[in-house]
C-alpha cells in the first residue's frame, strides 16, 4: 500500500476506485466498503484508493476534544488498512480551514481534480463537506456531470446490531468486550510501554507490567479485570489485565497493569501490544493482600480457561 500524506504530488491514478471516511477502528462495516472497492477493481483493472483524514475531525472541531476516544491511532489504522490490501492511502491533514470546504468544492477539487475518481463507494448515511452537508443524493446528482459512478453500501450488521465506531466505543467503555470484538471482527488492542510501579504484585506472586504511553485519545476499556493476550517482540503470551484505580491501595489515578502468565523477563521500557479478549469481573477493594492473592488465583484460572477456549473456536 502506497501512503500519500496530503493532496499535493499525487500520482496519476488508473481508473481510481475511491472510498472516503475516518475509518476509526477499521471494523466490519469498513471492511464491507473495502471489499466492494476491491471487487470493482478486479473487474475494471483500476486502483483502489482510501481517502482519510488526520487528525480526526472531532479532535479539531469539538470543544470537548479531551473526552474524545479513538479506537485506533493513525499508525494502527495504517497497519490495519495495509492488511486489507488497498493500493493507495491518501491522508488529508484535517484543519479548521479544511473543515470549511463545501460539498460541491469537495467533489470538484478533491474527488475529481486530485483523485481523478472514476468510481466512488460510500457507506450507509455517509456525510461530507462543511457541516456534513454533502450526501449520497448530492453525489448521485452530480456524478454524471463530473464523470464518475457512485455506489452506496448498506449498513453492516452483526447479530442484528448495526456496526459503527460509536457503538464499539460505547461497548468497550462499558466493558462489553465480546460485543465490541464481534463488531470489530478481531480483538480490540492497544500498545504501550512498560513503566515501573510499586512492585506490590510481585510480593504476592503476581508481578505486573504497568502500561502507559498508548496515546492521549486512544480508548482504554472501562475499569475491571480482563483476560488478555500480550504480544512482546512478536511472541504471544496469555495474561490478565486490571484497569482502574486500585482501591485496595492508595489511589494513584487510573492504572493499566498486565500480569503475563509464565513470563520472567525484565521488560521495563519495552513495548507491549495488548489484545483484550474478555471481561472477567469488576474492580473491587480487598481487606488485605492475602484476600487479593486468593482472588487473583481465581482470575488467572478463569482467564486461562477463556483464552484456551477462544483458540478452539
Amino acid at each position: 500500500m502506497d501512503i500519500h500524506r496530503g493532496l499535493n504530488d499525487l500520482p496519476e491514478f488508473r481508473e481510481a476506485i475511491v472510498t472516503s471516511g475516518t475509518f476509526d477502528g477499521v471494523h466490519l462495516g469498513h471492511k464491507k466498503l473495502l471489499s466492494r472497492i476491491k471487487e470493482l477493481c478486479q473487474s475494471s483493472g483500476g486502483e483502489t484508493i482510501l481517502l482519510t483524514f488526520w487528525p480526526h475531525p472531532r479532535m479539531v472541531l469539538n470543544k470537548n476534544r479531551e473526552s474524545l476516544h479513538l479506537l485506533t491511532t493513525l499508525e494502527e489504522r495504517i497497519e490495519l488498512l495495509n492488511d486489507e490490501g488497498i493500493d493507495h492511502l491518501v491522508i488529508v491533514p484535517f484543519t479548521k480551514e479544511f473543515s470549511e470546504t463545501g460539498s460541491i468544492d469537495f467533489i470538484e477539487r478533491i474527488l475529481v481534480k486530485n483523485l481523478k475518481t472514476k468510481t466512488l463507494v460510500i457507506g450507509y448515511n455517509h456525510r461530507f463537506g462543511k457541516n456534513r452537508e454533502g450526501s449520497f443524493e448530492e453525489l448521485k446528482e452530480h456524478s454524471s456531470q463530473f464523470g464518475f459512478e457512485v455506489h452506496e453500501i448498506s449498513k453492516e450488521e452483526v447479530d442484528h446490531i448495526a456496526v459503527s465506531s460509536t457503538k464499539i466505543r460505547n461497548a468497550l467503555l462499558g466493558s462489553k468486550i465480546k460485543e465490541a470484538n464481534s463488531l470489530l471482527g478481531r480483538p480490540y488492542s492497544f500498545s504501550g510501554h512498560v513503566s515501573r510501579g510499586r512492585s506490590i504484585g510481585k510480593e504476592i506472586g503476581f508481578p505486573t507490567a504497568n502500561i502507559d504511553g498508548f496515546g492521549d485519545h486512544k480508548l482504554v476499556p472501562g475499569s475491571g479485570v480482563y483476560a488478555v493476550e500480550v504480544i512482546h517482540e512478536g511472541i504471544r503470551y496469555q495474561g490478565m489485565m486490571n484497569i482502574g484505580h486500585r482501591p485496595t491501595f492508595e489511589d494513584e489515578g487510573l492504572k493499566v497493569e498486565v500480569h503475563i502468565f509464565e513470563f520472567q523477563k525484565d521488560i521495563y521500557g519495552e513495548k507491549l501490544k495488548i489484545e483484550v479478549i474478555d471481561h472477567l469481573r469488576e474492580e473491587q477493594k480487598f481487606n488485605d493482600l492475602g484476600e487479593l492473592k486468593s482472588q487473583l488465583e481465581i482470575d488467572r484460572n478463569q482467564a486461562i480457561k477463556i483464552l484456551n477456549s477462544s483458540h478452539d473456536q
